[in-house]
Formats: structure tokens, C-alpha cells, sequence
């Protein structure tokens, strides 16, 4: 089995601990990941990108990752790229998995694309499970703080 994936991890920039968090359990389960993310603050030339140049980068990295992660936080709906990205990982045909971030046991307001693409959502603490989520083995819905929770919507995939 192939554990090499290439994974976009879409999150606000004070959640980078739990992207790197995130990174680290996975690789313990023995997947090596390599982080397709933009981080629009981090650019070679110091300036930050133009709106143009962003939407170019996402679509570049989402198109070649396998897997879509969204940290889910508690002000990751309002972040300006975020539904664009859950869209553009949904049209890509990506599995969609929202990890809701550690110590967020308040109510999580989800972005708008998500409720409409998201594939699964996982508490902090059930990490553990999304191998088997990336690997199409099992598809998974959880609240904020690990209970199970219902799909938000039916949704039926096509492979093209």
C-alpha cells in the first residue's frame, strides 16, 4: 500500500500548531504527507500575493492533492478563501474531511461549502480514524466534541 499522499489542509493562519500537529499523527500512522496548503503570508519575495495569484495556487495544489482536510475552528467560516477552496476541492473530486480543531468543544459555526460537500467530520481526539477516511475505507460524521453526529446532507458521488 501506497501511504505517500499528497493532502490539502486548509486552515486559518493561527491554527499552523495544529496543522503541524496534524502533519506528525499522521506520519506516526505511517503516512507520509506532504502539506499542498498556501500560506499567503510566506513568499519568496515578502509581498503579499495578489487575489489572481492566490486563486491560481489553490487551484494548483488542490487539483494535485488526493485528500481535502478544513480544520474546523471557531473562525474558520469567516476566513476569505475557505468555501472557495472546500468548492474547488468538491468539483476536483476530492474526499472532503473536517477535523475539528483540539480544545474546541464550543459550537463550531461550519462553513457554508462544507455543509454541502463535506465527506466527514472527525473530532481532534479521533484522528486516529482518518487513515481509514483517506483510504475510502470509511467515511465518518462527528460533533466538535467526538459524539456521533448525523450526514448533513445525502450526497451522492460519481467517478468521472
Amino acid at each position: 500500500m501506497n501511504n505517500k499522499k499528497n493532502i490539502f489542509i486548509s486552515h486559518y493562519g493561527k491554527d499552523d500548531a495544529h496543522v503541524q500537529s496534524l502533519k506528525k499523527r499522521l506520519n506516526d500512522q505511517g503516512y507520509s504527507v506532504r502539506n499542498f496548503s498556501v500560506d499567503s503570508t510566506n513568499h519568496k519575495d515578502g509581498r503579499r500575493p495578489t487575489d489572481a495569484v492566490i486563486k491560481r495556487l489553490l487551484d494548483i495544489r488542490i487539483k494535485s492533492s488526493s485528500t481535502f482536510i478544513c480544520l474546523l475552528g471557531s473562525d474558520t467560516h469567516t476566513r476569505k478563501w475557505v468555501n472557495y477552496e472546500i468548492r474547488k476541492a468538491f468539483l476536483e473530486g476530492k474526499k472532503i474531511i473536517g477535523i475539528y480543531t483540539h480544545g474546541n468543544k464550543d459550537k463550531v459555526e461550519l462553513p457554508e461549502a462544507f455543509k454541502k460537500y463535506g465527506t466527514s467530520t472527525l473530532g481532534w481526539n479521533s484522528i486516529d480514524a482518518i487513515g481509514e477516511i483517506i483510504s475510502g475505507k470509511k467515511s465518518n460524521f462527528e460533533k466538535p466534541d467526538g459524539s456521533k453526529a448525523n450526514n448533513m446532507y445525502q450526497i451522492v458521488r460519481i467517478k468521472c
